[in-house]
């Protein structure tokens, strides 16, 4: 089982839904995926709940860390949600280390019943991030094309606690990058000029789906995809001609993300990038 971690210590890049649409996207490629909310907002959660297609463990996210971990239900597709409950986490620091080791024994014991696990969690540098962190094998960072998020790129590489470095030079050696996930991109001048600077300053850091110059991951700004979190959908099987034309535009980045997720390479230049590797802040 590779288990890849949404992060980002800002809120409102559209994280929970890229997690959304990637845990559907692996499940219609006929993988079992394990979906772990660490995000106590529960904004994973929710559309998984309501597409019906995900079974909800008996247990929430919290007792992953915390236990006892009740048995896995026996299905393809499955979702631990988030619980309020894991907003204390942080206020026991005697016991973050013994969280952390539970996550990583807790994901030790479902790794034959599932090819992937995608997490997400919460903007705060707390241990729910760190614990998912140093059991993963990769990352993956949405981040919005604005002056404040792109300055948070430097807090993702080097935060003194949850800095993607950090984690990988002492913490977890395998944890890979996925790359940055430009996220409600628009067709304006502003936001190409944005989309750009991303480029120039974080080009090793940024995910191939083709071989032109500009050819990115990137997620649009879309209603409709705000409207298949909102509504429980599957936004490929929306019957808009909006959505579909949107999930035209998504499908290529998300493809490039499970191939990279699998091991499978389709004859791009592979730009997952290590964490210690990218532009010192």
């Amino acid at each position: 089982m590779k288990t890849v971690v949404l992060c980002n210590q800002k809120g409102g890049v559209g994280k929970s839904a890229v997690a959304t649409l990637l845990a559907h996207h692996l499940a219609q490629r006929g993988r079992r995926v394990l979906a772990i909310d660490l995000d106590h907002q529960g904004n994973f959660t929710r559309p998984l709940r309501a597409s019906g297609r995900a079974e909800p463990s008996a247990c929430t996210a919290d007792a992953l860390l915390t236990g006892p971990v009740p048995p896995m239900p026996l299905s393809p597709f499955v979702v631990v949600p988030a619980d309020r409950a894991l907003l204390n986490l942080e206020r026991q620091p005697d016991q973050h280390t013994p969280f952390a080791r539970r996550f990583r024994s807790f994901l030790a014991s479902v790794d034959a019943a599932f090819d992937v696990c995608v997490v997400d969690t919460h903007p705060n540098p707390d241990i729910r991030v760190i614990a998912a962190l140093v059991s993963a094998d990769f990352a993956l960072s949405p981040i919005q094309l604005n002056q404040e998020a792109l300055d948070g790129v430097t807090g993702l590489l080097n935060h003194e606690r949850v800095g993607l470095r950090k984690i990988k030079a002492v913490l977890n050696p395998k944890l890979t990058l996925l790359g940055l996930l430009p996220t409600l991109v628009e067709p304006t001048p502003f936001q190409k000029a944005n989309f750009q600077q991303v480029v120039m300053c974080y080009h090793p850091l940024m995910i191939r789906v083709g071989e032109r110059p500009g050819d990115f991951a990137a997620i649009p700004k879309r209603s409709c995809i705000a409207e298949a979190q909102a509504a429980g959908e599957v936004l490929w099987e929306m019957k808009k001609t909006a959505a579909r034309d949107a999930w035209r535009e998504i499908e290529p980045s998300l493809s490039r993300i499970a191939d990279l997720l699998d091991g499978t390479d389709r004859g791009i230049t592979p730009h997952a990038q290590e964490a210690s590797h990218g532009p010192a802040a």
